[in-house]
């Protein structure tokens, strides 16, 4: 009996022992077999689910960054056009403006040349603009030079040479420092052979013989560091630097001032009545105007007198005027050309200073 139990058991537990197996591998296995309504999750799904969720959230980012840079590219694109175009009416707005600007400019600029008549030679660089006029009078033949200064080195005093006492024609002047045109400047005295400049003289800014107070009607005429003509009569030396002269030389007498007539030294008046003449002026816009006139001779007989250089120079419309050394000394030179007649001879004199313009 015990014998055939034992071995009914030991058959039944061999038989049940394939499930018993199953049984504990069901009971100690990792995998969850779960049922939903959709069906079986599969194993390790609930493991990975986040890195989907991640996934799905870079894709959508990245789809919405790629639609930001879109449109910000056409912003972009839409400015860019935008400035470009406001950029050309600024422009546009400037060129006209600059262009109203200079407009009364230029009228008065036509004025004053329609005065003088029609340029006969012009010269036109980035430092000037020289217009030259052959003027007609009832007592003379005169020139006229209408000059624009562009740059600070446009116009500029020398000397006769490298001594104070030396001199030389204004064609040589004009020839040794290659300018474009030139005129001579102040009056001199003579002594020992040599030539000096008259009373207060300055060069480069530097005053060649110290500075003379203005006596007699002497005045000092140049061209300030502002490329303005400044001069008349200065009591001091602390007077003429409040000027900020460049470069300046010295004769008589001042013509115009303001625009209106000076009275005319008595001397002046006669001595001579008439005679080449060569004067430096200006207009209200800081062009300036070189006048030289012909005569046959220093007697007294032809050429101009110094009032009716006036009344020529207030019809032109010059603002301020210096009468400049005259007689044999009048030079003018053009374009390496000499265009007055100089009355020594027909030869031009030697003189320690000499006004030059470069091109």
């Amino acid at each position: 009996m015990n014998i055939t139990v034992k071995t009914l058991n030991r058959t039944a537990l061999l038989a049940l022992s394939p499930f018993i197996g199953i049984l504990l591998w069901l009971l100690f296995s990792t995998i969850a077999i779960e049922l939903t309504q959709g069906g079986i999750t599969e194993p390790g799904a609930e493991e990975h689910a986040p890195d989907r969720v991640y996934m799905n959230e870079a894709a959508a980012g990245l789809d919405q960054a790629r639609d930001t840079a879109v449109h910000t590219s056409e912003s972009i694109k839409t400015e860019i056009e935008l400035y470009n175009k406001t950029n050309a009416e600024m422009n546009a707005i400037a060129k006209t403006a600059t262009a109203q600007a200079k407009r009364p400019l230029q009228i008065y600029d036509n004025n004053i040349t329609a005065k003088l008549g029609k340029p006969a030679a012009t010269i036109n660089s980035d430092k000037l603009r020289a217009q030259l006029f052959y003027l007609k009078n009832d007592n003379f033949r005169s020139y006229a030079v209408k000059i624009q200064l562009k740059s600070d080195d446009a116009m500029k005093m020398v000397m006769g040479g490298s001594e104070i006492g030396t001199s030389m024609t204004t064609l040589d002047a004009v020839k040794q420092h290659k300018a474009a045109v030139g005129v001579n400047a102040g009056g001199f005295a003579d002594g020992g052979g040599k030539r000096y400049p008259l009373s207060t003289t300055i060069a480069d800014g530097e005053y060649v013989s110290g500075f003379q107070a203005s006596y007699s009607d002497l005045f000092f005429v140049g061209l300030s560091e502002k490329n303005k003509l400044i001069g008349g009569l200065f009591a001091s030396k602390d007077q003429l630097d409040a000027k900020k002269p460049k470069f300046g030389a010295s004769f008589v007498p001042v013509l115009l001032k303001g625009g209106v007539s000076q009275q005319i030294p008595a001397k002046w008046q006669t001595s001579p009545k008439r005679a080449p003449r060569t004067v430096i002026a200006n207009y209200k816009d800081d062009q300036l105007l070189l006048l030289v006139t012909d005569g046959y001779n220093e007697a007294g007989s032809s050429g101009a007198t110094l009032a009716e250089l006036q009344t020529l120079l207030r019809g032109y419309g010059t603002i301020d005027a210096y009468n400049l050394d005259g007689g044999g000394s009048s030079s003018l030179i053009f374009n390496g050309k000499v265009i007055n007649k100089p009355s020594d001879g027909g030869k031009l004199r030697k003189l320690p200073t000499h006004f030059l313009f470069f091109k």
